[in-house]
């Protein structure tokens, strides 16, 4: 099997300096693709793709970019096309976590939630779209959440954006699949981040390039098979 099977191909992953999205980020590398990765701070872009080019002898770039802002992501998706000529391989990553009873939440609060983990997901996919086509086919991989299935107390506006996102994720799978573009959702529990107010280091969660294994997995697969939707949870989870 060619571990650099993704040559030739160039993949964007949002949310692409930490966590989840470092790790995805450097999977696709590994795998041979050429990797724009962003986040807000262009700083953090431009240092976290030079340890990744380093790291991987791969092509990856930073470019800085707040999904929530559709005119940012317009700008992030010229440069991908400036850079590398074309798409092939959308990770939607970015989101925030922050928890709030429903009555306790700011208008504020819900539309940041909302904006990111939501409406981000459509900018970057109604940009990524045309380009996709334009090469005959791709992938768009969404980061959901078990959370997108259970909702809990404290939650209203993260399950909201993540039940949201899986009802968006399997609508453009069926607008698109014979577009030649496969679209899947990840839905981890419990991920090893330090996302929203958790803190990192317990061996019991899932690892976050456990999840970067599971994107290379759904690239690997043949173009007549969709997995459409993976749910992922720690095998012992604390008690």
């Amino acid at each position: 099997m060619n571990p650099r099977f993704l040559e030739n191909q160039t993949a964007v992953v949002t949310g692409g300096t930490r966590g989840i999205g470092l790790k995805v980020s450097e999977a696709l590398a590994e795998a041979g693709a050429s990797v724009i990765i962003c986040a807000r701070n262009q700083d953090d872009c431009d240092k976290v793709a030079g340890t990744l080019s380093s790291k991987t002898g791969g092509k990856v770039l930073g470019k800085a970019a707040d999904v929530s802002d559709s005119g940012q992501v317009a700008e992030l998706f010229r440069f991908v096309e400036k850079s590398f000529g074309g798409l092939d391989v959308l990770v939607n990553n970015a989101g925030v976590g922050f928890f709030r009873a429903a009555g306790d939440m700011s208008v504020e609060d819900w539309h940041r939630i909302i904006d990111a983990n939501l409406n981000g997901v459509f900018y970057c996919c109604h940009e990524a779209l045309p380009m996709l086509k334009k090469r005959g086919g791709g992938y768009i991989i969404n980061m959901s959440s078990l959370a997108g299935k259970n909702a809990f107390a404290g939650a209203a506006a993260y399950n909201a954006s993540k039940f949201g996102l899986n009802g968006f994720s399997e609508a453009m799978m069926l607008d698109h699949r014979y577009d030649n573009i496969r679209v899947s959702y990840i839905m981890p529990g419990s991920v090893d981040t330090g996302f929203g107010s958790g803190a990192t280091g317990a061996e019991w969660k899932i690892a976050p390039e456990d999840i970067a294994e599971i994107v290379v997995m759904l690239l690997r697969m043949p173009a007549r098979t969709l997995v459409s939707r993976v749910e992922v949870r720690p095998s012992k989870p604390k008690k």
